[in-house]
C-alpha cells in the first residue's frame, strides 16, 4: 500500500507541474500574440492602504450594467476607435456572433452591479502610488477566445506608465 501511496503523489505532482507550465505558456503566447485594448477606467478608490500598494481598477465598460439583463458568465463585445480605445457595445453569452471590427474580452457577473474580466487590480513598487495615480486607462491584451491579460496602466496621451 505503501508502494502506491507514493506513485499517486508523484503522479499528481507531475499533473500539477505540467497544468501550471501550460498555463504559464498560454500566458504568455497571449502577451505575445494579442490584441492590445485600452479600457477607460471609471472613478475609483485608487489605492487600498490595508492590503499595500496596488490599485483598485473598475473599468468604464462595466458602468450602466445593472439596467442590462446579462449572463453571470459571458462576453462583453466592443470596438476599438483609431487609438485602441474600446467602446462597448454589448454583453452576449457567445464569442459568436462577431461583427468585423470587434473584439470579445471574457467576464464574469456576480452580481447585478459589478463586472469582472479578471484584471481587476494592479499592483505596483512600494512608494510608486503617485505615478500611477494619472492613469485614465487599462491596457488589457486578449485573444480570439476573449482571454484577456493585464498589461499596463496608461495615461490621457495613452503612454504607458512605467
Amino acid at each position: 500500500m505503501k508502494k502506491y501511496k507514493w506513485i499517486i503523489i508523484v503522479l499528481n505532482l507531475i499533473i500539477l507541474l505540467v497544468y501550471f507550465n501550460y498555463s504559464v505558456i498560454k500566458k504568455e503566447e497571449l502577451l505575445r500574440n494579442g490584441q492590445l485594448v485600452l479600457l477607460k477606467l471609471a472613478p475609483v478608490d485608487p489605492r487600498s492602504l490595508i492590503q499595500g500598494d496596488y490599485m483598485n481598477l473598475l473599468y468604464e465598460i462595466s458602468e450602466d450594467r445593472y439596467s442590462q439583463n446579462i449572463p453571470k458568465r459571458g462576453y462583453c463585445i466592443v470596438r476599438l476607435d483609431h487609438n485602441g480605445v474600446a467602446h462597448k457595445l454589448r454583453f452576449q453569452k457567445e464569442t459568436t456572433p462577431l461583427n468585423k471590427g470587434e473584439y470579445a474580452i471574457e467576464y464574469s457577473s456576480p452580481d447585478q452591479w459589478t463586472v469582472n474580466i479578471g484584471a481587476e487590480s494592479f499592483f505596483f513598487q512600494e512608494g510608486q502610488a503617485k505615478k500611477y495615480e494619472n492613469a485614465r486607462y487599462g491596457g488589457v491584451k486578449i485573444d480570439k477566445n476573449g482571454n484577456s491579460l493585464l498589461v499596463g496602466l496608461y495615461d490621457e496621451q495613452l503612454k504607458n506608465i512605467k
